[in-house]
C-alpha cells in the first residue's frame, strides 16, 4: 500500500470513493463527496492524502482546519475518511488516520478533533471529556488528540465548507 498526497488527477476519483464508501452507512446524508470538494474549493483542504493498492486508489481522508470556540488556534478536523467498501477492514484507513496524524504533528499543529464512534477513534488516542462539544453530537463523540499544549474546551466548529453543503 501506497499513502501519498492527494494529486489532481486523483479528484473525480476521491469523490467517487467517498460515494461508495459512505453509500451503505445508515448516517450518512450523502454530503462527504461534495463536502470534500468544497473543502478543496475554499483553500481548507489542508490534508488530503489517498492509499493506493495495486495501483488502483483503496482510501482518502481529509483534515481541515476548525475553530473552537471562534478561534482558529492550530486545531485541525479529521474527516471525511472513505476506503473502497470491498478493501474496509483491512487497515487502509488506520494507515490514512496515522500518516495525516504525524503530518499534522510534524507541522506544529495543537491537535485533532473530530466526531464519530469513541470505539473505533480511541485506538488512535482520541479521548472526550464532555468539554468540548458540537451543535447536538454526543459529546461522547466529540473527541480530539493533544500533540502540543492544553486539551481543547468549548464549541467546536468545522470549517466553513461543513455548513455549506446544508445550505
Amino acid at each position: 500500500m501506497l499513502i501519498r498526497p492527494e494529486e489532481p488527477r486523483d479528484y473525480q476519483s476521491i469523490h467517487q470513493l467517498t460515494i461508495r464508501a459512505f453509500a451503505p452507512m445508515s448516517f450518512s446524508d450523502g454530503t462527504e463527496a461534495p463536502l470534500i470538494d468544497l473543502l478543496r474549493e475554499s483553500g481548507d483542504l489542508t490534508i488530503s492524502l489517498v492509499a493506493e493498492v495495486r495501483g488502483k486508489l483503496a482510501g482518502h481522508v481529509a483534515f481541515s482546519p476548525v475553530a473552537i470556540d471562534g478561534k482558529h488556534d492550530g486545531w485541525f478536523g479529521l474527516g471525511p475518511i472513505s476506503v473502497e467498501p470491498e478493501r474496509q477492514r483491512q487497515g487502509i484507513g488506520r494507515a490514512l488516520v496515522k500518516a495525516g496524524l504525524k503530518l499534522l504533528e510534524e507541522d506544529g499543529a495543537r491537535g485533532c478533533v473530530l466526531t464519530g464512534n469513541p470505539a473505533i477513534y480511541s485506538r488512535f488516542g482520541f479521548k472526550s471529556d464532555g468539554q468540548l462539544t458540537y451543535g447536538q453530537i454526543d459529546p461522547r463523540e466529540v473527541q480530539w488528540i493533544v500533540f502540543n499544549g492544553d486539551p481543547p474546551i468549548g464549541i467546536l466548529d468545522f470549517a466553513p465548507a461543513f455548513g455549506a453543503q446544508h445550505s
